[in-house]
């Protein structure tokens, strides 16, 4: 019991620790809170293949799941602490400071860094080493141990005060209920701490803003499968549905009233410009579908919005290109980073700087209050979100995130099919039933989509209404169910007659590829 009250003490002070700098961090920058900063640099460090694994395995939880990971690390280390400040103070004191710099440094190196984003750290260093002695004293108290501090040939050790040769076990009935009074009063002030933190970030909430209607607007979105087809993807993903694959341990929240974009490097006149000044620009309204690359073949991490935006090129031709460069290097405001090949966006596809989606302004999730879109291009080469600069440079020059670990560099999005319905390991009703589901081939367009059941021929299906060339189409087929287990397969055939990669290849480091197969069961 001695023991576990020493490394409860630990325990309780890496907690205040904690709630005391995610409080101080919800007054200045939520990122700095050290767990997260801790966090987010342990996905920079993370090698690809593991990120891959995690994306794949826990989906949008992996970034709770590292949170909890870094926090139970923390508290570990922490209960390590408290056992140590029962005979070493001064070594567990040490201990705290060291993890509470740890903390502070991180939050130093992320790429937006300001001075004060240290803070935080600050305040989780003197909550937790107050927390740690104060209660490191109520728990000799409560386990007998009325100490003293003497030095000696390996530093300050803690000896019972009255008989210096032996440690007292008899700890009084007063003194464990005051401990447990100070645990308990620790854990409560935690709380409110950590509440208060979240509610002062949270209320930084996202303005509301009057978005002009588009210059070149799209047509009216024609009517989908889901209407006939049960269990299909909406023609058009929902804006609290559509995936979201990023970095980010917190959702950035930005003043619009004092974000600017910035343009520079290889141009003639360097300029920045006003959220006003962008969305008084012509815009243009377009329907994209929008696939990460760590989409596994038949994965969620794809979606199709209606976007509206400023075209690329109206605004880099603003600025004037001088010399050869070859990338447009665009900034988050985080400091994240992502190349896109200025050929790509100057080809003559509808690469936007977009600043609303599915007839609103962007969610902060989604990159309020504008982000790129680069049709037919991966997320991480064409889609920064929460984007503030634009360099236009070389590869040779600089490399983004994603370039310096080796992810490729032009990564056009791969032709794909999905089985939405049935759904795999499902129990379905023999009779007629519909397979169904979408494909894409995003720039290029999506020709046939096959199905094959079993060791059967391939079957075309029919497909959805055509939304263009950057756009997926919906596709179903008629399937008269017979009894017993099934194999269900797609493959999906661009406008250019050019058939989806069968061979299965990872996502890294250009994207997934390979046929999607499912088993279902009729009964």
């Amino acid at each position: 019991m001695t023991r576990l009250r020493f490394a409860l003490s630990g325990i309780l002070a890496a907690v205040a620790g904690i709630a005391a700098g995610h409080l101080v961090a919800g007054f200045l920058a939520p990122a700095s809170s050290p767990v997260l900063a801790i966090g987010s640099t342990v996905i920079d460090l993370t090698p690809t293949p593991v990120k891959e694994w995690a994306i794949a395995t826990f989906g949008t939880n992996d970034k709770v799941i590292l949170q909890g990971s870094v926090l139970v690390v923390t508290l570990v280390l922490a209960a390590v602490a408290g056992l140590l400040a029962r005979r070493r103070m001064p070594v567990a004191i040490g201990f705290i400071v060291l993890l509470t710099g740890l903390a502070g440094a991180a939050a130093l190196l992320r790429p937006a860094a300001r001075p004060l984003d240290a803070l935080p750290a600050v305040a989780a260093m003197a909550a937790g080493v107050a927390t740690l002695v104060w209660l490191t004293r109520l728990a000799r108290t409560a386990s007998g141990d009325v100490v003293q501090e003497t030095s000696g040939p390996r530093g300050s050790v803690m000896t019972n005060a009255t008989d210096p040769g032996r440690t007292s076990t008899a700890g009084s009935t007063a003194g464990r209920r005051r401990f447990l009074g100070g645990a308990l009063g620790v854990t409560a002030l935690a709380v409110l701490a950590a509440v208060g933190g979240q509610l002062r970030a949270g209320a930084q909430s996202v303005k509301k803003v009057v978005l002009p209607a588009a210059a070149d607007q799209a047509t009216a979105l024609p009517k989908g499968l889901e209407t006939t087809v049960s269990g299909i993807s909406p023609l058009r993903t929902p804006t609290d549905t559509f995936y979201r694959v990023d970095t980010n341990l917190v959702v950035p929240q930005v003043d619009v009233d004092t974000w600017t974009l910035e343009v520079d490097g290889m141009v003639e006149k360097p300029f920045t410009m006003t959220f006003a000044e962008l969305a008084a620009m012509p815009l243009i309204e377009r329907d994209i579908t929008m696939t990460c690359v760590s989409n596994e073949v038949g994965g969620g991490y794809i979606g199709s919005a209606r976007w509206l935006g400023v075209r690329l090129t109206d605004v880099l031709d603003r600025a004037g290109i001088t010399g050869s460069p070859d990338q447009v290097l665009s900034t988050a405001v985080d400091g994240f980073t992502i190349s896109t090949p200025l050929a790509v966006v100057r080809d003559g596809r509808d690469a936007m700087i977009a600043i609303g989606m599915n007839g609103a302004q962007l969610s902060d999730t989604h990159g309020f209050p504008a982000r790129l879109i680069t049709p037919g291009l991966y997320g991480f080469v064409g889609a920064t979100k929460w984007l503030t600069k634009l360099t236009l440079t070389t590869y040779a020059a600089d490399q983004s995130y994603w370039t310096k670990r080796q992810w490729a560099t032009d990564a056009p999005i791969k032709t794909s099919a999905r089985i939405d319905t049935p759904a795999p390991l499902s129990t379905i009703k023999a009779g007629a039933t519909a397979i169904g589901g979408v494909a894409w081939a995003q720039h290029r367009g999506v020709g046939t989509v096959e199905v094959k059941v079993d060791d059967g021929q391939w079957q075309k299906t029919k497909l959805g209404p055509d939304v263009g060339i950057d756009y997926w189409r919906q596709w179903y087929l008629e399937w008269d169910a017979k009894p017993g287990l099934h194999r269900i397969a797609v493959r999906a055939t661009d406008r250019s007659g050019r058939a989806q990669i069968t061979e299965r290849a990872t996502p890294f480091p250009s994207g997934s590829s390979g046929i999607q197969e499912v088993v279902v069961t009729v009964a």
